[in-house]
């Protein structure tokens, strides 16, 4: 940035504060019960500008032709959605499902420029006990983001499971927990979901030390808590009463910094040409709520 560029829209923000916008670490979109685009609608205005998504619930019903339209349906809309590719369709093989995914059927998604990996592996047992087909679908997207699910995972299984290449859990639901996974260097998700809420047991884990690895997610959000609640905004709302120090949620590197991958594609504050800022006044009781300037409204042109 600097005086030499010149803006196709002047937004003028004196009295507000520029900030990177909120990433939610791992959502399945479809538990809103609309399409992205709608879901933008949503979360958008309250300052949530890229999502990383698991379309396994669609992936579920209509397979191969579940995700494609995940990726089209994201197309054209104010909110960068990036995409971690189902891992387990069907999440167990007792359920009846719509579809079956196996490595060499997700494995063409991985060169998509929106893939940022292997969504959440949801088969730990397979993982611990090196099960061909899980142990197959992760070397398949070597070298990318490999995101967990392990609820309740700990002790040697738990290091198998991060020994086989899993970096990431959200199903952590006490300090103990997550302590143990941060130690075995897992990136942990604190998640705030409708059915799952797990903010306020966990926000005592978080410290100057290790807030880098910690990052914030909504998982499966209902259409009314979208609304009526909001999203990520609502769990730095509730960290900020919980007494969760500002300068914490503030940090852009830490808790906006969900993978190092991601920062390449949408870069956190400096200029990129897919950064999101939204701006908003004081975080005051009662204070108006954030606004998204998104890259659809140039907010510095060239």
């Amino acid at each position: 940035v600097g005086s030499s560029y010149t803006a196709q829209e002047t937004i003028d923000v004196n009295g507000q504060v520029i900030a990177p916008g909120f990433i939610d670490a791992h959502v399945h979109i479809e538990s809103s019960l609309v399409p992205p685009p709608e879901f933008a609608r949503a979360v958008v205005p309250r300052g949530t500008t890229t999502v990383i998504v698991d379309p396994h619930e669609i992936a579920n019903v209509l397979g191969l032709d579940g995700i494609r339209y995940m990726f089209d349906a994201a197309k054209y809309n104010p909110l960068s959605v990036y995409v971690m590719v189902p891992s387990c369709v069907p999440a167990t093989n007792m359920e009846t499902s719509g579809a079956t995914l196996r490595s060499y059927d997700i494995e063409a998604f991985r060169d998509n420029k929106w893939v940022l990996g292997l969504a959440e592996m949801m088969n730990f047992p397979g993982a611990v006990l090196g099960d061909p087909e899980v142990l197959a679908k992760i070397k398949a997207f070597d070298g990318t983001v490999l995101d967990g699910h392990a609820p309740g995972l700990t002790g040697k299984p738990l290091n198998a499971y991060v020994a086989a290449g899993i970096q990431s859990d959200h199903e952590c639901t006490t300090v103990e927990e997550a302590r143990e996974k941060l130690r075995l260097g897992m990136t942990v998700f604190i998640r705030e979901a409708t059915n799952a809420h797990n903010l306020e047991p966990l926000l005592p884990l978080i410290t100057p030390q290790n807030a880098r690895r910690i990052c914030w997610c909504t998982d499966d959000r209902q259409p009314a808590d979208l609304l009526d609640l909001g999203g990520i905004d609502y769990l730095m709302r509730r960290s900020l009463e919980l007494g969760l120090d500002p300068l914490l949620i503030r940090d852009r590197d830490r808790l906006h910094a969900v993978h190092d991958l991601i920062a390449r594609h949408a870069g956190l504050l400096p200029p990129s040409p897919r950064t999101g800022t939204p701006r908003a006044r004081s975080r005051r009781p009662g204070a108006q709520r954030p606004s998204a300037a998104r890259e659809s409204a140039t907010v510095a042109a060239g």
